[in-house]
């Protein structure tokens, strides 16, 4: 079973638990991202990377084996047994920190948006989010930051090919870059975190 800073808990039967996150950690055991439990353990099983305990000691893909998969933990049906999923990775040659500057993505534009029409402040669901272009494409409107928000689709046909100014309607906020750090965004894109996490997004 998962158990989160929130206290959420995720059934170790789940069928997708090869899609589980996993912080990644730099060399000097500062966060840089998030990967699948799926890549985090071919990381670990070809050397590239050490998963580290609940003690913070780091132990190479034959020594995790070992450890037992305890009710609490997440469990990789292996031929021989099971292999308990890292909750932390660190990556023993990785050096760098991730750029600050934030990738233009849809992903990123929900995120900033919290997943909120801007014009009519309403949280629809995914599904019924669009990005809308302030000023629009058919007048050179450009994909920029400062021009793409999240509308729902009542609101995107609404709007139209007009700015809102021309279809009387205001935006919720003006849409800017988003300056995250890079801990900011790892909670951002994962809201519910291991505990195990805890230490290394707090010093990161």
């Amino acid at each position: 079973m998962r158990t989160t800073i929130d206290d959420h808990p995720h059934p170790r039967s789940s069928p997708d638990v090869l899609s589980i996150p996993v912080l990644l950690l730099n060399r000097f055991f500062a966060p840089v991202a998030v990967a699948s439990a799926r890549r985090a353990l071919v990381l670990l099983y070809g050397g590239a990377a050490r998963a580290v305990d609940d003690a913070g000691e780091t132990h190479d893909f034959t020594d995790w084996r070992r450890l037992p998969v305890r009710q609490l933990d997440d469990g990789v049906p292996l031929v021989d047994g099971e292999v308990r999923v890292p909750r932390v990775l660190h990556l023993v040659r990785y050096e760098r920190l991730p750029a600050h500057r934030v990738r233009l993505t849809r992903k990123n534009l929900l995120l900033r948006d919290d997943y909120q029409c801007q014009y009519c402040g309403r949280h629809p669901g995914i599904r019924e989010l669009n990005i809308d272009h302030v000023l629009p494409r058919s007048r050179l409107g450009e994909d920029t930051w400062e021009n793409l928000v999240v509308s729902c689709r009542s609101c995107n046909l609404k709007k139209g090919r007009r700015t809102p100014l021309e279809a009387k309607m205001k935006l919720l906020r003006p849409p800017r870059e988003p300056n995250w750090s890079t801990t900011r965004h790892i909670l951002l894109l994962t809201k519910q975190p291991y505990v195990e996490w805890g230490p290394f997004l707090a010093a990161g």
